[in-house]
Formats: C-alpha cells, sequence, structure tokens
C-alpha cells in the first residue's frame, strides 16, 4: 500500500461530544476525500505487474490501492466467496477493479487512475455459453461443478419419463430470455469513516446491511461488533444493490488508513459494470397434457450466462426451475439446470430473481397447447391452477392461492371473451399468469436463528421508536413497519419514530430482497407491538378496574369496550406501565416455518406463502414495420391483504412498467472491439442514453385489480406485491403479438426486427416465429430422485449425486 502524508490525529473534548474530528496539521485538505477505481480494459488476463508510482506522486494523491492490500476474498453466498476488492492475478471482465485512488477531490482522483501502469498477459475470452461449455480450459474460476460451468443441477420429482408417455399431447419448446440491468435512478455511492472510538462506519446505498457487514468484516479482517453499516435511502434497488461490492470494501480500508472519511459515486457506466442484473438464459420445456389441458408432467432445461463472478448465482440456477409447480398442477416434475461462468460483469438477482425467464417460456408455451387443444388460453388455466394448502412435487408449501379469482379479474376487466381472437388484423390480446415468494424461507447463510427482529421503545410523552434492520429502498417498507406498529398499539403513524438499515442501532433483518419485508418484519413488528400491548393493558386495568381483555387500543386512548368514556390517553398508560414494570421496551421477532424439503436443493424455492398475479396485454403491431405499442395492461394481483393500497398499487404498475422495458427493448449485450483495439469483448451500450427503457410517454394506461383473501401467515393477512406482478406482463406481451399478426417471438425484447423476420418466414412457408431452434447437449449428473407427496415421498432423495 501507498499512503501519502498521513496527518496525526488530535481529537479534542468538543470532538468527543459532537462526533467530529480536527486535524492538526494539513488543515488545507478537505475533511473528506474522494476515492476512484482502475477498472480492467481486458476482459480475461493474469495481471503481470500493477505499478502505481506515478499515480502517488501526483499533487493531491493521498492513498493507492493494489489487490494486495485487500486479499480477502468474499461473496454473498457462502458457496461463492470468488471476489476481491481488487483483483489480485487476474481480471475477469472488462470492468473488474484493478487498483484504487483516493484524492483531496475526484478530478484529482480520475487524473491519477491514468498514471497507472499495469501489465497484461491475456487468456482465452468465454463470450458465450456455448463457450464456456466447450472450453474447460483456462478455468475463470477454480471451483464450480468442473470447467467453466459454475452450478450444474439435476432433479426429479416423480416418474417424468412415464408421465409424459401417458399424455395425449407432448409439446417441446425452446425460448431465450436476454440479460438485462436493473437501470436504478441512483447510482452507486458510499461514504466510509472512522468514528471517535476508532470504529468503522460505512454509509452505503445497499440493500442489504447485514450482508454488507459480515462482507466488511470477512475481507477486511476485523471484528465484526467494530463495524456499522448504514443503509441510506435508496434511489431504486431492484436486486441491483443485495450483494456487497467492492467499492464499499476499498472505501473501508482506505478509511481506516487515512483516519478520514472517504466517498465514492460510481458513474453510470460503473454501474453497468457492477450489474448483478438479469441472466440471459435458455430454456426447454418439455410438457405432456391430456386432451383437456391437464398437465400430466414436464421437463425443464436451463443454461444460465452468469457472467465473471459467483453473486447469487447458485439460487439464482435453481430459481429457474424451482416455482413451475406452485402455479399450476404438475404431478410430475423434472429439472436440469446450468449456469455458466463467462467474461462478461456478473449476473445476479433482478426484480423476480430467476423467475421471469422460465415464466416467459412456461405461459408462451400453454398459449401453443391451448391452441393445438382449441381452448380458449385463459380457460386452460383455469383448468389447470393449483389448489389452496398443497405441497406440490418438490416440496413446496402453497396456502392462500387467489390466482383463479385473478384470472376472472383481468378477463373481465379486459372483455377478453369479445375481443380476444376477433380485434382486426394487427391489433391482439394476450394472457400470462405467475407466482412469487413472500420472502425465502432460509436465509443466505443457514441458521435457526429469526429472518427478522424489531423493538420497540415507549416514551412517557406518547411517543414510540421502532428499530428494525429493514432496508428502506423506495417500496415503502419504512411506512409498512410504522403502520403494523400503529394498528397494533391505536395511535397514529405520526407518532412513531422508525430507525431502519444499522447494524449498531437496530436488531438483524436479513435485507429488501425476495420480497420479504412485508411479511417478515411485519409479523415481527406485530409481535413486539402485541407484547408492549399486554404491558400497558396490564397497568390500565389495575387502574381502570377493568378487565384486560375488555380494553381496546384506538384514537391514541386506551379504554373499555363497553364504557368508552373510561379509559385514559396512550401517554397515560406508558406511564403507568413504567410505574409498574419499568422502563418499557418490548422485542418481537420472525423465523419462517421448517421447509418440507429435505433434498440437497430444497433450500431455494419455500417461502411462508405465495402471491400470484395475472395479467392481460394489449397489443398494436404495425405489419409493415414491426413496430409494437402497448395501449392498456389488465392486471390482477392476489395480495392476501392490502395494507397500504397506494403502496401496492405503485409496487404493481412498477412492475409493470419494468416488464415492459424487459419486453420490448432492454438488453445486456456485448459486442467485440476491432483486432487493432485488442479484440476485447465490451458492452455494447453501458449508458443510460443507448440501453432503453420505457419513458413515461411509453407507459399504457394500467388496470390494477388487487385480489384480497387474507393469508394468515402474512402480517393482517398480507403477501408479497413488490416482484411478482412483473413476471406475467413479459409472456403476456409475446401471447398478444401472436394474437395480433400470428407470428411467435419466442425471446426477449421482442423487437419491430424480430417480428419482421417471423413474418417473412411465415409468408415464405417457413415456421412462423422468431427464437432459439436447439438446446444445447450438456453432461447432466445423475439427478436426484424425490418422491411427490402423493407417491409416499417424504421429501428425502434417493440416487443422484
Amino acid at each position: 500500500m501507498n499512503i501519502i502524508g498521513k496527518p496525526r490525529r488530535r481529537v479534542d473534548a468538543r470532538a468527543k461530544v459532537t462526533g467530529q474530528t480536527k486535524f492538526a496539521d494539513d488543515l488545507m485538505l478537505p475533511r473528506m476525500v474522494h476515492c476512484k477505481l482502475l477498472r480492467s480494459p481486458v476482459p480475461h488476463a493474469r495481471i503481470v505487474r500493477v505499478d502505481v508510482s506515478r499515480a502517488r506522486a501526483h499533487p493531491g494523491v493521498l492513498l493507492a490501492l493494489t489487490g494486495a492490500d485487500v486479499p480477502i476474498p468474499y461473496g454473498i453466498l457462502p458457496v461463492s466467496q470468488d471476489e476481491h476488492a481488487l483483483a489480485i492475478d487476474r481480471v475477469r471482465f472488462v470492468g473488474d477493479p484493478v487498483a484504487a485512488i483516493v484524492a483531496r477531490d475526484e478530478l484529482t482522483a480520475f487524473e491519477a487512475l491514468d498514471l497507472i501502469d499495469v501489465e497484461y498477459e491475456p487468456l482465452r475470452t468465454f463470450a458465450s455459453p456455448d463457450d464456456s461449455l466447450a472450453f474447460p480450459e483456462p478455468r475463470i474460476h477454480d471451483y464450480g461443478d468442473g470447467g467453466n460451468i459454475h452450478k450444474i443441477v439435476s432433479l426429479q420429482f416423480g416418474d417424468v419419463e412415464k408421465a409424459l408417455a401417458s399424455a395425449d399431447h407432448v409439446f417441446e419448446d425452446t425460448f431465450f430470455y436476454q440479460g438485462n440491468t436493473h437501470l436504478p435512478i441512483e447510482q452507486h455511492a458510499a461514504v466510509a469513516a472512522k468514528d471517535p472510538d476508532g470504529k468503522l462506519v460505512l454509509w452505503s446505498s445497499t440493500q442489504t446491511p447485514h450482508y454488507v457487514h459480515r462482507a466488511l468484516a470477512k475481507a477486511l479482517a476485523m471484528p465484526a461488533a467494530h463495524i456499522r453499516v448504514i443503509a441510506t435511502p435508496n434511489g431504486g434497488g431492484f436486486g441491483g444493490k443485495s450483494d456487497p461490492f467492492n467499492h464499499e470494501v476499498v472505501i473501508a480500508r482506505a478509511a481506516l488508513l487515512l483516519d478520514r472519511p472517504v466517498k465514492i459515486c460510481l458513474t453510470r457506466e460503473e454501474v453497468f459494470y457492477c450489474h448483478r442484473g438479469r441472466h440471459p438464459v435458455l430454456m426447454q420445456f418439455t410438457t405432456g397434457v391430456k386432451r383437456d389441458g391437464t398437465i400430466t408432467g414436464m421437463h425443464v432445461k436451463t443454461l444460465l450466462d452468469g457472467g465473471a463472478y459467483g453473486s447469487y448465482g447458485v439460487a439464482s440456477t435453481f430459481y429457474t426451475g424451482a416455482l413451475q409447480t406452485v402455479t399450476y398442477h404438475i404431478p410430475a416434475y423434472q429439472f436440469q439446470g446450468c449456469r455458466v461462468f463467462t467474461n462478461k460483469p456478473p449476473c445476479g438477482p433482478k426484480r423476480g430473481h430467476g423467475t421471469p425467464q422460465s415464466r416467459f417460456g412456461q405461459e408462451i408455451q400453454l398459449d401453443k397447447i391451448a391452441e393445438r387443444l382449441a381452448l380458449d388460453p385463459a380457460d386452460l388455466r383455469l383448468r389447470i391452477v393449483e389448489q389452496p394448502d398443497t405441497l406440490t412435487a418438490n416440496y413446496l408449501r402453497v396456502g392462500t392461492i387467489g390466482l383463479s379469482e385473478c384470472i376472472r379479474r383481468v378477463t373481465a376487466s379486459s372483455d377478453w371473451a369479445n375481443r380476444f381472437r376477433k380485434l382486426p388484423h394487427g391489433r391482439g390480446l394476450g394472457i400470462a399468469c405467475s407466482s412469487y415468494l413472500s420472502g425465502a424461507g432460509l436465509p443466505i447463510y443457514w441458521n435457526e436463528m429469526p429472518h427478522s427482529g424489531v423493538q420497540l421503545k415507549l416514551d412517557r410523552s406518547g411517543g414510540v421508536t421502532v428499530f428494525c434492520g429493514a432496508t428502506e429502498i423506495g417500496q415503502g417498507s419504512d411506512d409498512v413497519l410504522v403502520g403494523c406498529v400503529a394498528e397494533i398499539l391505536g395511535i397514529e403513524p405520526i407518532d412513531i419514530r422508525p430507525v431502519t438499515g444499522d447494524t449498531d442501532l437496530t436488531p438483524v433483518d436479513l435485507g429488501s430482497y425476495s420480497s420479504r419485508v412485508t411479511l417478515m418484519m411485519g409479523n415481527a413488528a406485530i409481535q413486539a407491538a402485541e407484547r408492549a400491548r399486554d404491558l400497558l393493558a396490564e397497568a390500565v386495568s389495575r387502574k381502570l378496574q377493568v378487565p384486560k381483555e375488555r380494553l381496546v387500543f384506538a384514537e391514541r386512548r386506551v379504554f373499555d369496550a363497553e364504557q368508552p368514556s373510561t379509559g385514559v390517553g396512550f401517554a397515560e398508560a406508558v406511564c403507568l406501565a413504567e410505574t409498574a414494570f419499568g422502563t418499557i421496551g418490548t422485542t418481537g421477532s420472525y423465523t419462517p416455518p421448517r421447509s418440507a424439503a429435505k433434498f440437497k436443493g430444497g433450500g431455494v424455492g419455500p417461502s411462508p406463502t405465495y402471491s400470484y398475479s395475472a395479467a392481460v396485454v394489449e397489443v398494436d403491431v404495425d405489419p409493415a414495420t414491426g413496430w409494437i405499442h402497448v395501449p392498456r395492461v389488465w392486471i390482477a394481483h392476489d395480495i392476501g391483504r392490502s395494507l397500504n393500497p397506494v403502496l401496492v398499487r405503485g409496487q404493481v404498475e412498477g412492475s409493470v412498467y419494468m416488464a415492459l422495458g424487459e419486453a420490448l427493448m432492454e438488453e445486456q449485450i456485448f459486442r467485440r472491439l476491432p483486432p487493432r483495439l485488442s479484440n476485447a469483448l465490451v458492452h455494447k451500450f453501458p449508458s443510460i442514453l443507448e440501453y432503453k427503457s420505457p419513458t413515461t410517454l411509453d407507459m399504457p394506461e394500467v388496470i390494477t385489480e388487487l385480489v384480497e383473501h387474507p393469508d394468515p401467515r402474512g402480517p393482517f393477512g398480507a403477501k408479497e406485491v413488490g416482484q411478482g406482478p412483473l413476471l406475467p406482463v413479459m409472456p403476456a406481451v409475446a401471447n398478444a403479438v401472436y394474437d395480433a399478426v400470428g407470428v411467435r417471438i419466442d425471446e426477449v425484447p421482442i423487437t419491430p426486427e424480430k417480428i419482421m423476420k417471423a413474418l417473412e418466414a411465415k409468408a415464405a412457408g417457413r415456421p412462423a416465429r422468431y427464437g432459439p431452434t436447439a438446446f444445447p447437449s450438456i453432461e447432466w449428473p445423475e439427478p436426484l430422485h424425490v418422491a411427490p407427496p402423493w407417491e409416499g415421498g417424504n421429501g428425502t432423495a434417493f440416487g443422484g449425486s
């Protein structure tokens, strides 16, 4: 490491009180300094030499770091600890950080990056999954399931071969879902500093402060108790801020070395390199059905382009096949998934994590099945919807399921029966359905501890402070937290102060991902509030000589249900309880029910309950140009119970917006530079200008229906809404295009060029479709066999490896 001009530190009494520090010398330098990262211009190479001496000598530079200064690897999953804050011996994609500069201002740091000399020894570039499957050497990583395969999965539930043989029709279709990125308005940013006690504090736009906290402790070899992570309010996340990132570790190390705050704000181009977005996935669905549409069995294969690092990739692989069974009844099911490393920015979790890709394929194939069987696509889905309170073939426990009602709502509001297949040429309707988790049933690091904790402090003034590690990323989780407590205690939301996303002050919540916050945090908050209410009720009961079971908490009062005039104000109730029991503070926590799946891989997919959605999309397609316009979307979502209808509708409509971007235009694609410019594999559009996403002018009219059947597993009956409504929109668009012009587009994005090529194929007498035609040959391992519940299975596996 190379440190320039580190000042001696003097802390006076005033600084101790205010949390500020003074530097006795070097007062001309700014209090906060800035960091920039040097990123690799080549996609795959050994690092021969990194020389920071010229950068170190540049005026205004305070610190230069290389991989040797932060050598301990980290990662989000315990099985994929494959990232370094700065590359040590190898770079794996264009954009991989190699060195860091900390300087008095951002411009000086930028200038110094150009003075770092790095010598690379190029290695083979793996540009696609086909490359990674064909060439096992050189390995991008020295771990995984062989060669450049990161994870390969083979699971079978029941005799799928027999189930397909018993079908009246067997359909085999191949689909492709292009990768895309999150595109939050706010870029990644963070500040690290030492507090007056010498402990590390990191403020970061993260969705998972708990896991960043863990990663920092590991990468910096520090006691976790000496690290504090504060999740700042996010300007959007969508999964893209769920990993611990290089820049967070780098500035934390820099702040410890320099003893002054260090700030980093990534450029938009750098956000594209951080990525962790939607995996490109090639899929093959083989489904057997009876003449009435009943599914006899299904075999799903997926091939994921994982990019350069593990991220959440092991879970992503399982998710591409986990949730097919909770939507429709599938008595025999086989899933084979393979994730490979390539020399691209790493993929990870984006809204719907791993499930939109296979949902796209399944819902389009269902439309093809309906057409072959001469069934209405909506009627077919109604026939095969999974039943409530069911254990599926792969041991996922379905609770309440409002999908049938969702289908009926959207078909009624869109006048489906009178318009489907009856609109003029160029106009069409399409339908699709989906399901999603209300929180993952297992934590990333498996343990028996709660997934979410809440603490309450009740003040004599009648105010309540609620502490929780959950992270506000724009979805309204602070509002839900406050609302749950206010409802139980009978006070107003304004009476409650939330303190969230701070690893020092708040109990652990695992983070804002997997649509887990409302259900898990909400249940924990209700438990904490009920315990506080019980203490207050006991104290008020003694004063009023009223059985506590008759006491009502409402309108900032605690009163007798039979004689409402008899009661006390909430503040007085707190004082009475404090007099009786001492300071009033309570806790609540939530742990999901134990999963029925006991086989390897069964940890991905279980959830306390599942949400369901159905969507009808209307499109106008110009047959002369292929141009697509979406004037209206009807969507119904099984929410359980809507705790805040404004927030819920906002999440539904935000999902529709993001889904239309994925359906029609968004794609994270790459190109080769000319040989004279290194022939490197680079991101084609690392810019918000060229990476196309919908504007407000592209947004259609959205007719939202909320289906409310309270689920006993959720807080006040609520289920998730942050991710599930996205899933049905993309396949509904594809199905609507077929209704409009009679061609199948079996991949996203669905662009005018693809529609024109499909129309040309149709005119020439070839199959009227555009999309992949084959799935590569992969040497799958022997499957783990798990007997379904109706065959006497108990969730354990036999055979396989």
